[in-house]
């Protein structure tokens, strides 16, 4: 290796750290090289087609990787995306990269935390726009029928993707302690789902709120349909504008969103928005790494984003008077819902490219990379995902036996 390029040399320094699984590569020249045991499992080739991949990652880290990929440099040649980027999580290939922080991707974060930064409201609003409004048709080629883009909950290895949501919302139900004719607010609604369930089966009184337009109209249009304008409001608005109170409080896969600096205002909000003796479940993306939201996540996928540690929900949940109840890790559960999306995302390519120019073949690499590297995040790398039950009393009043919230007899 001696006499290959620098940055094509340092990246096989990296990846001779691999001792589980094996690994090969073959650069742009044909040159093969093999990384890891030969006799272990999985084994996978990474095709270079071009050169500039080394370059692009020495330099630009995770970015510099995403970038090469939606261009179209380099493939895992079996089309086995998500198993190459579990190995490189599993032998820390990524955390020995990211110590090194070149001066080009310093900058590249900088200029794009600062464009992004949800302190303001307009910049949140644009944050979600980015990424919620590319087009309900485009959510629905890959989202079960109840339009769920958030963690389900799997209970047998052949439960289908929309059991799994329907499992996840009746578990969130019966943790709140939902009582006919209560009024539940939802910060972060998405297209409806939550409320419709809990109107349906519970007989909630139900506010969503959404700072998607596309999302929004199409909750509303669902709703309608159901029956259910009469219990169930969507309001587009931040959650800081959300005024009322209320007797349970949910926010399902949105706290990803409200940047650090507005933790405690999120969960301030939280506290004026409950009823006293009021109940809330905060289910959330949290990560073990000091990476919060990787460069090329945050320039593609979630502007804006920033992924909390479970101590740093605690601490403000405390300083807002919340008292914690119940704290459940779903991570596996987010490995198999990512595992659907993307196999449905795969199933309706073509479909996906003839709703929009816009969504061609460098797009459609791009969210495949997400899909596919979200899976392998929350199967081998930092990334989990917690519902945190919470109250604003000091004193116990839940009925829930805890634990065991969800039998196989769930609601259909």
């Amino acid at each position: 290796m001696a006499n290959l390029p620098t940055a094509e040399r340092y990246l096989y320094e990296l990846f001779s750290f691999i001792e589980d699984g094996y690994l090969k590569v073959t650069n742009p020249s044909g040159q093969v090289f093999t990384f890891g045991s030969a006799d272990t499992q999985p084994q996978l080739h990474l095709q270079v087609y071009d050169q500039r991949t080394y370059a692009n990652i020495i330099t630009f880290a995770s970015l510099g990787f995403g970038e090469a990929y939606m261009d179209g440099w380099w493939d895992e040649a079996d089309d086995r995306l998500m198993e190459l980027i579990s190995m490189l999580y599993r032998n820390k290939v990524y955390s020995k990269a990211s110590q090194k922080l070149t001066v080009p991707l310093a900058l590249q974060i900088i200029s794009q935390r600062l464009k992004t930064l949800p302190l303001l409201i307009q910049n949140s609003r644009s944050n979600v726009q980015y990424h919620y409004d590319l087009g309900n048709d485009f959510y629905q080629l890959f989202l079960d029928p109840t339009l769920t883009y958030s963690c389900g909950y799997q209970l047998t290895p052949t439960d289908s993707l929309e059991t799994m949501q329907l499992q996840k919302y009746e578990t969130i139900c019966r943790k709140l302690d939902l009582k006919p004719g209560e009024s539940l607010i939802d910060i972060g609604c998405g297209w409806g789902g939550m409320l419709i369930y809990a109107a349906e089966h519970y007989g909630v009184i139900g506010t969503g709120i959404t700072l998607s337009d596309e999302q929004a109209a199409l909750a509303k249009k669902r709703i309608a349909e159901k029956g259910l304008t009469d219990k169930v409001t969507i309001k587009i608005q931040d959650y800081r504008e959300t005024e009322g109170t209320y007797d349970k409080f949910v926010s399902i896969g949105m706290f990803e969103h409200v940047g650090k600096n507005n933790f405690s205002t999120f969960m301030e909000k939280a506290r004026a928005l409950l009823k006293p003796h009021g109940v809330g479940m905060l289910h959330t993306i949290t990560t073990e790494s000091s990476e919060r939201n990787g460069p090329w996540i945050d320039k593609y996928i979630f502007p804006g984003g920033y992924a909390p540690q479970l101590s740093e929900i605690c601490r403000d949940l405390r300083s807002a008077k919340l008292t914690v109840a119940h704290c459940e890790n779903w991570k596996p559960h987010y490995a198999e819902t990512f595992k659907h999306w993307s196999d449905n995302f795969v199933a309706n390519r073509e479909q996906l490219a003839s709703l929009s120019p816009d969504y061609n073949e460098r797009f459609q690499r791009m969210w495949y990379l997400y899909l596919q590297s979200f899976q392998a995040s929350f199967r081998d790398g930092s990334m989990h995902i917690y519902q945190v039950l919470f109250y604003g009393d000091k004193q116990w009043r839940l009925n829930v036996p805890l634990p065991g919230f969800l039998s196989t007899n769930t609601p259909g």
